[in-house]
């Protein structure tokens, strides 16, 4: 769900950028092509390049070995709770083990957060790299264009792999 907000908000983002861009190109264009200045426009499928990131995947196992082992916790819990036979004490295990699965539960959260957004700034940081590198005026979301504009998607998914 987050991930699709946030391709959300950088495809809205490129967009705004784009439309903002274009303007700017058309208010720069001289009458003559030979003196109208060089506009650059390159694109990236950002979804392709997640997905071939070596962070991304690294995360993705360990979210996994993450949510295996809160699983264990809680068939452990279970049985705990299921053996004993005090009501009072049975209520008291609960208690704690749901307080336990909470701390557990928002400390994957807040980990998980940090890494993803460090991932996205790694990401972001190729791509302005090789953009400047390649003296691109702008960069755009491939979902967002519909024609024109050099692809660098493989250029960037060979840098974060």
């Amino acid at each position: 769900m987050n991930n699709k907000i946030k391709l959300l908000a950088v495809g809205l983002a490129a967009f705004v950028i784009g439309v903002g861009a274009n303007n700017l190109a058309i208010s720069d264009t001289v009458a003559t092509a030979t003196s109208a200045p060089v506009f650059k426009v390159a694109i990236v499928d950002v979804p392709q390049v997640v997905a071939s990131s070596a962070q991304v995947q690294a995360l993705k196992k360990e979210q996994q070995a993450k949510a295996e082992d809160v699983i264990k916790y809680i068939e452990k819990a279970r049985k705990e709770v299921a053996a004993t036979k005090d009501e009072t004490k049975k209520k008291s295990l609960e208690e704690k083990y749901n307080k336990e699965l909470i701390q557990k539960r928002e400390k994957i959260e807040k980990d998980y957060t940090t890494k993803l957004q460090a991932i996205d700034k790694n990401i972001s940081t190729k791509i302005e790299e090789t953009a400047k590198a390649r003296n691109y005026n702008v960069v755009l979301a491939k979902g967002v264009v519909l024609y024109g504009g050099d692809d660098i998607t493989q250029d960037i998914v060979k840098l974060v792999k």
